[in-house]
C-alpha cells in the first residue's frame, strides 16, 4: 500500500488516532463550559470559597494576558492562537509529534490557546476565576492547560533527546570494530 493512507498506518497509535485533536477539543469544551458556569453563577468581582486555604472562585474579567500583563491588548493573542493551531495540525499531519508526550502537550497547549481566544473574540476579555491562596493570581482552565502543555512538551523533547543519544545499532554489512 502506498500514498497517504499507507503513511498514516505506519505512524504510532497516538498519531493515527488523533490524540492531539481529542485533547484539544476536550480542553476547549471543559474550559468554555467552566467559564459559562462562572459567568452565569458568580457576578464579576464576587468570590466563593471553594477549598479553604487553597482555592477561591473569584470572577475576574481580564482584558490582557497572564497576570493582567498587556492590559487592553488581549486581542493580539487571537492570531497567536490561530498560528498555534496551524502549527499543531501541520506537525500532527507530518508526523513531527514523535511521542505521546509531545502529542498530548500540543493538544493541551493549543486547546488552552483557543479557549482563551474564544473569550477574546466574543467578549474582548478572558474570564478568569481560579484564585489560588498560595502564590496569588487568578486564572482559568485554559491557562492551566497551556502550562500542562508546556510541561508535557518539555518531557517529550527530553525523551526524544535521550532516545537520539543512544547509539544506533550498526546496519548489517557495516564493518564493525573489534
Amino acid at each position: 500500500m502506498t500514498g497517504p493512507s499507507a503513511d498514516m498506518l505506519n505512524r504510532p497509535w497516538h498519531s493515527r488516532f488523533g490524540l492531539v485533536y481529542i485533547v484539544l477539543f476536550a480542553v476547549i469544551a471543559i474550559d468554555q463550559l467552566s467559564k459559562i458556569a462562572v459567568r452565569n453563577a458568580l457576578p464579576v468581582g464576587d468570590s466563593h470559597l471553594f477549598w479553604p486555604g487553597v482555592l477561591r472562585f473569584t470572577h475576574f474579567e481580564n482584558t490582557g494576558a497572564a497576570g493582567s500583563s498587556f492590559e487592553g491588548w488581549g486581542r493580539i493573542f487571537i492570531p497567536v492562537a490561530i498560528a498555534v493551531v496551524v502549527w499543531v495540525v501541520y506537525a500532527q499531519r507530518k508526523g513531527k509529534l514523535s511521542n505521546p508526550w509531545l502529542v498530548a502537550g500540543a493538544g493541551f497547549f493549543a486547546g488552552g490557546a483557543v479557549g482563551n481566544a474564544i473569550d477574546r473574540l466574543l467578549f474582548a476579555r478572558v474570564t478568569d476565576f481560579l484564585e489560588w491562596t498560595v502564590g496569588g493570581g487568578i486564572m482559568n482552565l485554559a491557562d492551566i492547560a497551556i502550562n500542562i502543555g508546556v510541561l508535557l512538551g518539555i518531557v517529550g523533547m527530553l525523551l526524544d533527546a535521550r532516545a537520539a543519544k543512544k547509539d544506533p545499532e550498526p546496519d548489517i554489512g557495516e564493518p564493525r570494530e573489534c
